[in-house]
């Protein structure tokens, strides 16, 4: 079962990344699936599977598949999309198929905030540089008990990767 819990807006998992590229860039990495395949989940894991329909009200499904092969199944649905700025969106664990399942399934415990969606803010941080802001829909102390934000971490340094490449090509 899933464990939700109300709290002040300051007590969210925040973790941010500034990129060496510009907004356009860094937003094409995070919103097309292509991309975001070759960062979804933490260092060792692959992602071998990403649906997107990048829209408000439209949903997402994604795999990321552990160093053993354990799958992990998210879906999600968009709730807000600022072009080159802000994206808000819900995310849960899920099956192969996209349904909903709780976190205890994949032997997790999760906590998520009451009422919080994930937001994802992408602003202009001088030089030709982008700064993230993930807010999470966990508090900071149970993302970071819980490896979160070490994992979100790890997933950023991909994203840092992706978007490298991305700027050779442009």
């Amino acid at each position: 079962m899933t464990n939700k819990k109300t709290v002040n807006e300051t007590e969210r998992m925040v973790v941010t990344r500034v990129f060496d590229a510009p907004r356009a860039l860094v937003w094409e990495a995070w919103t097309n699936p292509k991309y975001v395949m070759q960062w979804w989940g933490p260092r060792g894991f692959t992602a071998p599977f990403c649906e997107m329909d990048f829209r408000v009200g439209g949903k997402f499904h994604c795999c990321m598949r552990a160093p053993d092969g354990q799958e992990f199944w998210n879906g999600g649905e968009y709730h807000e999309i600022v072009l080159h700025e802000k994206i808000v969106y819900s995310m849960y664990f899920s099956d192969s198929k996209g349904n909903k399942v709780e976190p205890a399934q994949y032997g997790i415990k999760n906590e998520a905030i009451e009422g919080a969606h994930d937001v994802v803010i992408f602003e202009d941080f001088g030089n030709g540089q982008t700064k993230v802001t993930l807010i999470g829909n966990e508090t900071m102390e149970n993302a970071k008990n819980s490896g979160q934000v070490e994992g979100w971490n790890q997933m950023l340094d991909k994203v840092a990767a992706v978007v490298a490449g991305l700027a050779q090509v442009k």
